[in-house]
């Protein structure tokens, strides 16, 4: 079988990369990723030489390199997970999310549509996407896979745009889809422009915590290698035409995570207690933020039997670790040093 992972040098298609490509040996696994800030090869070391796998830089709003690719791989799965995927740069750019989340998955689809030519059978086309197109929650209630849509930013505004072209083409063309909307993810390799890898940087170098608004938001936070083993289950035994909600059970308010983060790394840091909350700060709000989001993963869990393998406190643990076991990777990526590596490699 040969699969397209897109996005797959990014946060979470790297975890899946490496996940499909040491789980399935006689698969071929294509890693698609334009190499923007988010996607980093760094992420991938560990496995660049399985001869299962192979990296192509290319970007999805490229319809004939893609329908090129297309026809060269005959691709028999795609996992879409490229995307532009930051609410604040949404904010200040928001027909660059235009481009990468609805363009480019519209051109992934004609491209799939075209290789095939209705004869789908053991093809998938699988859409990653977030809890984000949902809106926001009051104190009460939970994400489920039939909550109506209401997103607020234009970042959800493009994501739920994409789930939607994906399910009509379901409909129109009969192309087999399933699509995943996912809670925060968090764990290794996280850009650090994300609040858990920001914070633990910040702590690190003693820089300020900064909180939006009073801190009350409340996030479900979802590790991401258990992400990961979702989209394997998902592809693999997922039903067509399905959505699936993946979440952690784990909602946090913001200013308790923070708070959590910096106790967990005053200790291993060896630093006294409370030192690192000292740089919390409370900045304005942004435009459009959603008070709460929350997922009901029951029907994954009861229909693939899925369910996280870590608490949040044991997760974020893992996490913290993990930075300061590669403080190497992270200065690469404040510095933009991984950047300048790839770009004489690939261009």
């Amino acid at each position: 079988m040969k699969i397209l992972v897109t996005g797959g040098a990014g946060f979470i298609g790297s975890h899946v990369v490496r996940r499909l490509v040491t789980t399935y040996p006689n698969y071929k696994i294509i890693n698609l990723d334009a190499l923007t800030y988010a996607g980093n090869l760094e992420n991938l070391k560990d496995i660049e030489s399985f001869p299962n796998y192979t990296f192509i830089k290319g970007d999805i709003t490229d319809a004939v390199f893609i329908d090129s690719l297309f026809f060269k791989y005959s691709f028999d799965g795609i996992i879409h997970l490229a995307a532009e995927s930051h609410v604040d740069r949404s904010i200040t750019d928001p027909l660059a999310f235009v481009k990468t989340n609805v363009i480019g998955t519209v051109n992934l689809l004609n491209s799939f549509k075209s290789i095939w030519k209705d004869n789908f059978d053991g093809k998938r086309f699988y859409h990653v996407s977030t809890d984000e197109v949902y809106g926001s929650l009051g104190k009460t209630g939970l994400f489920t896979e039939t909550t109506a849509y209401d997103p607020n930013s234009p970042y959800s505004a493009s994501k739920a745009s994409s789930d939607h072209f994906v399910r009509a083409y379901g409909e129109t063309y009969g192309l087999p889809y399933v699509v995943s909307n996912c809670s925060n993810n968090y764990g290794p390799n996280h850009f650090p422009e994300k609040l858990i890898p920001l914070f633990i940087n910040n702590i690190i170098q003693n820089k300020l915590l900064p909180v939006y608004g009073d801190g009350n938001y409340t996030r479900d936070w979802l590790y991401v290698e258990d992400h990961a083993r979702a989209i394997d289950l998902i592809f693999h035994k997922g039903k067509n035409t399905n959505t699936y909600n993946i979440g952690g059970f784990n909602e946090w308010k913001n200013i308790d995570l923070v708070k959590l983060l910096c106790k967990q790394m005053d200790k291993k840091l060896g630093r006294s207690a409370g030192e690192s909350e000292k740089l919390i700060t409370y900045v304005k709000d942004r435009p459009g933020h959603d008070l709460r989001y929350a997922i009901d993963a029951t029907k994954i869990n009861t229909e693939l039997g899925w369910e996280p393998s870590v608490t949040f406190e044991e997760g974020l643990a893992k996490t913290i670790d993990w930075y300061l076991a590669n403080q190497d990777w992270l200065d690469h990526v404040t510095s933009g040093d991984y950047q300048k590596y790839y770009e004489k490699q690939y261009n």
